[in-house]
């Protein structure tokens, strides 16, 4: 077995989420669910309960007043904007945490997770787009695979950060050459075995090679590969290669981003990032 088969293989060994996320997206999924059944599985779980109340008070999920309880949050804000909550705070614990091997201080993929996310939510504001429900977790979770690879599995980074440094590369590229699979194939087989949307894991699998996706449609995909960019233009990256990317210039083409976008979707994010991290601090 090459050490690829061996990681991918040790995927499902990985903590699965939270019970109340997995039973949000069972909902998510389910066009008979009801109000009723988005606020009983919220309620099940304290945690998430405090997350929802803060998030949904903040500046950039709130309405403008107060909101105190569960099922004011559902009916105001939209069974949309829960399970995006829903699925922040189920992300949040285990991307504060420090990721030995991309030299990730605590808090530092969280950041660059949130701002991601905020990302893909302005850009198709900001280019007057439509895009799937979904698109906001994908910017989420788009580096899973580096808590996968440095926290659970426990992968010797050495060599990949040796590699990615002397050759002035991306760890993207040094984890191919050194493991035979990288971050984003890692996180991708996770949140398949998760059984999240395919759109999802999809968006997971290509966020660094868009161009390489093997479908038509790349909408999701390059909106999460650009705003990853944005990401790194409000200074979070999830490793300290982040000068060693680029920005793909056909998914700016496909999505008709035009000058200065990029960098009033920065704007927006930075208006909205340290309130958001600050709620899980």
């Amino acid at each position: 077995m090459s050490q690829r088969e061996e990681i991918l293989a040790r995927v499902s060994s990985i903590t699965s989420l939270p019970t109340s996320a997995t039973q949000m997206l069972a909902l998510a999924n389910n066009p008979e669910t009801q109000i009723e059944d988005v606020q009983r599985t919220v309620e099940y779980d304290p945690g998430l309960v405090t997350n929802l109340l803060r998030l949904a008070n903040s500046a950039h999920f709130g309405t403008g007043s107060a909101i105190n309880s569960v099922r004011e949050a559902v009916v105001r804000l939209g069974f949309k904007r829960v399970f995006q909550i829903a699925m922040t705070s189920a992300v949040a614990p285990i991307a504060q945490k420090e990721i030995r091997g991309y030299d990730l201080p605590r808090n530092g993929l969280l950041r660059h997770s949130a701002a991601t996310a905020l990302a893909v939510e302005y850009l198709p504001k900001r280019l007057s787009m439509r895009v799937p429900d979904a698109t906001y977790t994908a910017g989420l979770l788009h580096d899973l695979g580096k808590i996968v690879l440095g926290t659970y599995l426990e992968v010797n980074s050495a060599p990949i950060v040796l590699k990615a440094y002397r050759e002035s590369i991306s760890f993207e590229m040094a984890e191919q050459q050194v493991l035979g699979t990288d971050h984003a194939e890692v996180g991708a087989a996770l949140l398949e075995y998760w059984k999240l949307p395919q759109i999802v894991v999809d968006a997971v699998r290509w966020h660094h090679a868009p161009n390489r996706f093997p479908h038509e449609d790349k909408t999701v995909v390059d909106l999460v590969h650009v705003g990853e960019h944005v990401a790194r233009i409000c200074g979070t990256s999830s490793s300290t290669d982040g000068m060693n990317y680029s920005v793909c210039i056909e998914s700016l083409d496909r999505l008709k981003v035009v000058p200065d976008v990029l960098e009033i979707v920065a704007s927006d994010v930075l208006s909205s990032l340290e309130e958001i991290c600050a709620i899980f601090n």
